[in-house]
């Protein structure tokens, strides 16, 4: 299904992320104040080029796309990796693009290419942010919830004010940002507040529920991307455990049941494998199923990735439910996903809307 370059990538992002994303860096990174590592950051954009791989090469990315952007995101969430990525890389990078601004393009674009601005979106719903004109500036007021990496972000993009699209610079007057606590302790979220916060109109007037629906289809299929690395791991601890825990002097996987909760794990994995892939290489080529892809994936992985950690739980047993052991770091990433941009409900009914 994949080049040789494209596989070759995987094995780069999967050899850069065993080295700089082992279990006891995502665990300091969770106690951290920022919740990444900055020289990962800059090594991920310098030594590898992820940053830019959707960008075009003419705002300098390196102008691929979506399939390997996909494949990054797979190893990401195989090593619950810890860092701006899909807010910035994807969700921006995408809603920047979506506008169809080439000068916003030409402004914005290179810093999240090169690692120097981290970015976010967010997406209140109607009437949640209102825009206004003062003195020849538009300010922004209201309040947006649940932004990936809000407390973190230089750049703010704001869509669906007033049916636009907004970018507001992270030292902005009247821009406030209120850490919340969630299950998920490995993507950070926050509330950002506007109060007559300056800002600056992206695209034309009217594109914000377009370019918001291109972003949320992107937002999909890396989280789908995403579940598929994170829920292939698990299964690999559950399923070594399986292979060494003896109980009644032998593995417990020469077990029936263990055995067939292997299997359960396996084929939600491969299923899901296929819905992820399918949802890239349909947006790759542009396909007008590309949107009911992105939500058919989106609903399965997540729905799988909580299947599958839970499963792996039950196989881990004892040790499986403590602190020490990392299944409750990808169950918890697991839940965040299935309820990040659009339960697994939305989705299917978006899926049904599309059909």
């Amino acid at each position: 299904m994949f080049s040789e370059e494209q596989d070759e990538l995987r094995r780069t992002v999967r050899a850069f992320l065993r080295e700089t994303s082992p279990e006891t860096e995502v665990r300091r990174l969770i106690a951290s104040a920022s919740g990444y590592e900055p020289a990962v950051w800059t090594r991920m954009s310098g030594e590898l080029g992820l940053h830019g791989l959707a960008v075009p090469a003419e705002y300098g990315g390196s102008g691929f796309g979506v399939l390997e952007t996909g494949i990054a995101l797979e190893e990401m969430g195989r090593a619950l990796l810890c860092a701006p990525y899909l807010s910035t890389c994807v969700l921006a990078a995408r809603a920047v693009l979506a506008s169809e601004d080439a000068g916003a393009a030409r402004e914005l674009l290179p810093g999240i290419a090169c690692g120097v601005t981290i970015a976010t979106v967010a997406l209140p719903p109607p009437g949640a942010v209102t825009v206004r004109r003062s003195d020849g500036r538009w300010l922004l007021n209201g309040t947006a919830r649940l932004v990936v990496e809000g407390g973190l972000a230089d750049l703010i993009l704001v869509v669906g004010a007033a049916e636009g699209v907004y970018a507001v610079s992270g030292d902005a007057g009247g821009l406030s940002r209120t850490p919340l606590s969630t299950l998920d302790p490995t993507r950070r979220l926050a509330s950002l507040g506007f109060a007559d916060t300056p800002a600056h109109p992206l695209g034309r007037a009217g594109d914000g529920p377009r370019i918001r629906s291109a972003v949320l289809d992107h937002a999909a299929m890396a989280l789908a991307a995403e579940s598929v690395g994170g829920m292939e791991r698990v299964m690999e601890l559950a399923v070594e455990h399986a292979g060494t825990r003896v109980q009644f002097g032998r593995p417990i996987g020469a077990f029936q049941a263990v055995k067939h909760a292997c299997a359960d794990m396996y084929v939600d994995v491969e299923s899901a494998r296929a819905a992820a892939h399918r949802a890239l290489w349909s947006a790759a080529e542009n396909a007008s199923s590309a949107s009911a892809a992105a939500s058919l994936a989106k609903a399965y992985c997540t729905d799988a990735y909580i299947r599958v950690t839970t499963e792996a739980i039950q196989v881990l047993g004892g040790i499986g439910v403590t602190w020490e052991h990392p299944a409750h770091l990808y169950f918890r990433r697991a839940k965040s996903s299935q309820l990040l941009f659009g339960d697994s409900d939305h989705h299917r009914d978006r899926l049904v809307g599309h059909l």
